[in-house]
């Protein structure tokens, strides 16, 4: 009889999903990865890895996706949009299509054990205006980026479904090997560019993706549900951190740019005009502008460590060193 503990992951063909397989994989599940009709599997070759085609668009289409599928142990709701062209692109993926996935699993009867669903910090936003100076379980969510009340809308769904057993996963800034935003800053600081967004400090935070990966199992193998967590490495780094280390691993001097933030928001408006015209997404929206706006981003992730026993094996320095590694080995750089 076979043991193994079936798990779905949707979005598994992105940066945070392959390296979610990788993990589950390690841990020995039998792996189904949800992904998109036409999608790219590179990072998906391990032959143990079965695919299972998601179309989100309606309850109905996705029954028919997992009528035939196995009863999950546990489902990973990794599957979101990071980037949109226009707002309410985000509240389609991450709030509608969630909703159709979990109504898809409550008619079927397939609902799992654990349906953990991968948030983000940004679902209550900085820390700027709370009076501890750091996001807490007990804080009071406020998002200020459409992607953000997206992911808090999915949130206020599953909670105040009765008896769902739902995890909650809210990472902060997370980095890693395959990811593209930080590699903007990379490809900048390796032509001699350091570029500082506004003139004031930030108290920023990280994860490296695979701390997050194992903080994800590490919280589904305590059995609990209806629970909620935030992911960090447990350090807090200003701004500074960032290009230093960085500079540091590519061996790089750089000339170093102060933006004032006001001409930020002008480039973001007219890069905003012109993904409108050209129908695609830019790094810099005024999304990224109000976080690159925001001077405070710490979280406490204390009730992670002390329920799930996560300990992070990665601060940024040893991260952002192992990334780089990989970006010149796929000669990204």
């Amino acid at each position: 009889m076979n043991t193994q503990k079936k798990i779905l992951i949707t979005g598994a063909n992105g940066f945070i999903g392959s390296f979610l397989v990788e993990e589950a994989l390690n841990r020995n599940y039998l792996v189904y990865a949800g992904i998109r009709k036409n999608c790219n599997t590179d990072y998906l070759i391990d032959n143990r890895i079965t695919f299972l085609e998601l179309d989100y668009s309606s309850t109905e289409t996705l029954c028919k996706s997992i009528v035939h599928a196995p009863h999950f142990d546990h489902i990973i709701h990794n599957a979101g949009l990071t980037k949109a062209e226009k707002k309410e692109d985000y509240f389609t993926v991450n709030f509608r299509y969630t909703k159709n996935l979990i109504e898809a699993l409550e008619k079927e009867k397939k609902t799992p054990e654990q349906f953990i669903y991968m948030s983000s910090l940004a679902a209550f936003g900085p820390a700027d205006h709370t009076t501890a100076g750091v996001v807490k379980l007990t804080s009071s969510p406020a998002p200020i980026t459409a992607y953000g009340k997206s992911k808090l809308a999915s949130e206020q769904y599953i909670t105040h479904l009765p008896n769902f057993p739902y995890l909650i996963i809210r990472p902060t800034a997370v980095y890693g090997p395959r990811e593209k935003d930080l590699y903007t800053l990379f490809k900048l600081i390796n032509s001699h560019i350091e570029p500082y967004i506004g003139l004031k400090n930030q108290a920023l935070t990280f994860v490296y993706v695979k701390d997050l990966a194992n903080a994800v199992f590490d919280a589904m193998a305590t059995g609990k549900s209806r629970k909620a967590y935030f992911v960090t490495d447990g350090h807090v780094y200003d701004r500074g951190n960032l290009g230093a280390i960085i500079k540091t691993t590519l061996n790089k001097k750089t000339f170093r740019i102060n933006i004032p933030l006001g001409l930020v928001r002008i480039v973001a408006f007219f890069n905003e005009v012109a993904n409108t015209l050209s129908g695609k997404t830019s790094i810099l929206n005024f999304e990224k502008v109000n976080e690159l706006g925001s001077l405070n981003w710490q979280c406490d992730n204390q009730t992670l460590c002390d329920e799930t026993g996560f300990v992070a094996h990665y601060n940024l320095e040893n991260g952002l060193i192992e990334t780089a590694a990989w970006y010149k080995k796929e000669k990204w750089l």
